[in-house]
């Protein structure tokens, strides 16, 4: 006996009595598994020996069987994980998918091991009749999850994200076609009449096996609206702040320029000057290129700004984070032109007169020249 036991008030005292409670109750439930199964014994007994054999050696074994698979495992299957799912969940899920023996043997170790509450949604790849460690490692092991990598980047226009959806992801061109059509389900605004360009943030997406095209469609409109309500812009607002936004993005090459490009175009929006810019021109007729001929700048679309006053109908490609916040808040100044005056680099000139902006025109020339083609 302890000096704890027997001096009253010890602070160990109350533990050790319950400690030796506890194990008289679980000596007490020992005692009646066994007696229970001795009285099932003598009772198949006088029915026969042959009961031996069929019921009681089976249930004996079963009482004795460890709770978990004792190797790495074999095989595979994929186990999705959904958002939301608890640590009983998962080990529920597991034990259905053949991965652990009980889900009982995973909420042991997952109980043990405080980083299984770092599991991410989505959907691994698990071998059948693993240890429930062994799972538990693989579920927080993010190799195992099964999931593709979309990157789209800024200034993206529709076409070309579309296309890495069939070539990154594997997705048939017909489900993608068809799903960028049917945009009623995408959550887009009226006044995009249907059009997704712009309305596809630019991001990289963790895309898992099933997901549909129009599952992924929606997850990117759902993107840039969520961006553009952080950033407060009210509904009726949305379509002309994207528009904007894919100008300065098309037109900038440097974050520190979009601010500047943006209040350019502000202020020619404001005295009712077009905007004459190339890129708009360059969408109208689906190219990327640095030079513009003056044939094309009297092409006949209504992106074309070089002969319509105002914004285009749309936007020209999905703009990023940058290039928004600049269309929301452009750099104060008096800027009326701006000039690409060396598109190797994307150094850009901003000018308040004509005659500024003759200099500016002057200096892209001369790099013209001396790149022809380009």
């Amino acid at each position: 006996m302890s000096l704890y036991d027997v001096i009253p008030g010890s602070p160990q005292g109350p533990r050790r009595r319950s400690q030796r409670a506890a194990e008289k109750r679980r000596k007490k439930r020992r005692r009646r598994t066994w007696v229970t199964v001795l009285v099932i014994v003598l009772v198949i007994g006088v029915a026969g020996g042959s009961a031996w054999l069929f019921a009681v050696r089976p249930m004996m074994a079963s009482l004795n069987a460890p709770d978990d698979y004792p190797g790495p495992g074999t095989g595979s299957v994929a186990v999705r994980i959904p958002p939301g799912a608890t640590g009983t969940d998962i080990a529920t899920l597991l034990q259905q998918s053949g991965v652990v023996k009980t889900a009982k043997a995973y909420r042991a170790v997952a109980a043990d091991n405080p980083n299984s509450g770092n599991i991410q949604p989505g959907t691994y790849a698990l071998k059948q009749h693993m240890t429930s460690q062994a799972a538990l490692q693989a579920l927080l092991d993010p190799t195992s999850r099964l999931v593709k990598k979309l990157t789209i980047p800024e200034g993206s226009r529709l076409k070309d994200i579309l296309a890495k959806m069939v070539s990154d992801l594997g997705m048939k061109q017909a489900d993608v076609q068809a799903a960028a059509k049917d945009t009623s389900a995408l959550g887009l605004p009226a006044e995009a009449k249907g059009n997704l360009e712009g309305y596809l943030f630019p991001s990289t997406y963790a895309v898992e096996p099933g997901t549909s095209a129009e599952d992924l469609l929606r997850e990117m409109v759902d993107h840039t609206l969520g961006q553009l309500e952080g950033l407060g812009v009210p509904a009726k607002d949305v379509h002309r702040v994207l528009t904007l936004s894919s100008l300065v993005q098309a037109e900038g090459r440097h974050p520190a320029d979009m601010g500047k490009i943006a209040r350019v175009l502000v202020n020619r929006l404001a005295k009712k000057q077009p905007l004459q810019l190339d890129t708009t021109v360059h969408y109208a007729l689906g190219k990327f290129t640095v030079a513009t001929t003056e044939a094309e700048t009297r092409v006949k679309s209504p992106y074309n700004t070089y002969i319509h006053l105002g914004l285009p109908p749309g936007p020209i490609g999905s703009p990023g984070l940058v290039a928004i916040k600049a269309a929301l808040k452009p750099t104060p100044g008096p800027w009326m032109y701006f000039v690409a005056t060396n598109p190797s680099t994307g150094e850009t000139g901003f000018a308040v007169t004509e005659a500024e902006f003759a200099k500016l025109k002057a200096q892209y020339e001369t790099w013209q020249r001396a790149h022809p083609g380009e």
